[in-house]
């Protein structure tokens, strides 16, 4: 990847955290940490990737992208507005009575949503159903599902892993969002998933693991699951919570809790010196 196209990745990714931020600040309500943790491999997927149409959302031979940890909409609803589904300016409403853009995203609601989140753990299958059926149909779309490292203590993410593998579904990629914390703390004092990546080739998926703040290593991850044939591909994607922002950075009390007006300001004005030095 070139500077120029690295600079343009990384601005726009600062651009979704600032989005982030005015979603959670304005509604009062809502997930910061686990947001800007996955800001740039959203960013990277909406800008460079996946293959959309923003006059026609529901566009048949679309690729999909399944947000399994639904709660992190806030990241989504940025890279969407950015992209141009629909005006920046509707960010601000959030989780408002009446809104598109609700706590969990609203397939029926929301332009260029392609999963209506619940629990945790759902979306993979939905994502795995939804590759099966691309490739019953002949179709050439992809679909990447993103999940939580914490998700992967959901019983859901491994059946729909086994059934990903057993039907070869190789137009389907995971990217878990490893930042290593979940409401309650450490995923490893909760529940520790660990070993990721021994347990995804276990069920027979190509694995690749990354630093999911580094536009080249996600742009060549993905290229990679691109090439992979016969068996789906998970990206283990190491971030950090709450990146961007000095004081929610690797805290899991910021999982689920929206900034103060101060703290508004010293998060607008850190993603500001970030943009001064691009």
């Amino acid at each position: 990847m070139n500077e120029e196209r690295r600079i343009r990745l990384k601005k726009a990714a600062n651009q979704v955290r600032r989005g982030i931020i005015e979603e959670v600040y304005s509604a009062q309500s809502g997930h910061p940490g686990g947001s800007l943790s996955i800001a740039d491999v959203m960013t990277y997927l909406y800008q460079e990737e996946l293959r959309v149409d923003t006059s026609n959302p529901k566009w048949e031979d679309r690729d999909r992208l399944v947000l399994s940890k639904g709660h992190v909409c806030p990241a989504l609803y940025a890279a969407l507005a950015q992209k141009g589904f629909f005006p920046w300016e509707e960010l601000k409403t959030f989780r408002k009575t009446g809104s598109r853009l609700q706590g969990h995203p609203d397939l029926n609601k929301a332009p260029g949503v392609d999963f209506t989140a619940g629990s945790l753990g759902q979306g993979v299958s939905a994502a795995a159903g939804m590759a099966l059926a691309g490739k019953l149909a002949g179709k050439d779309y992809r679909v990447f599902a993103i999940l939580g490292d914490g998700e992967l203590q959901e019983g859901e993410v491994w059946e729909s892993a086994m059934f990903s593998a057993h039907y070869k579904l190789d137009h389907l990629c995971y990217i878990i969002d490893n930042n290593g914390l979940q409401i309650d703390g450490s995923i490893q004092d909760v529940c520790s998933p660990y070993p990721i990546d021994e347990k995804f080739r276990a069920f027979g998926f190509e694995v690749i693991t990354i630093d999911g703040h580094d536009f080249d290593q996600i742009e060549e991850a993905v290229q990679k699951a691109k090439a992979v044939t016969g068996r789906p591909t998970a990206i283990i994607a190491k971030t950090v919570k709450g990146k961007g922002i000095s004081f929610m950075e690797g805290k899991a009390s910021w999982h689920g809790a929206a900034p103060n007006p101060e703290q508004y300001e010293t998060a607008m004005q850190d993603l500001a010196n970030i943009e001064e030095v691009l």
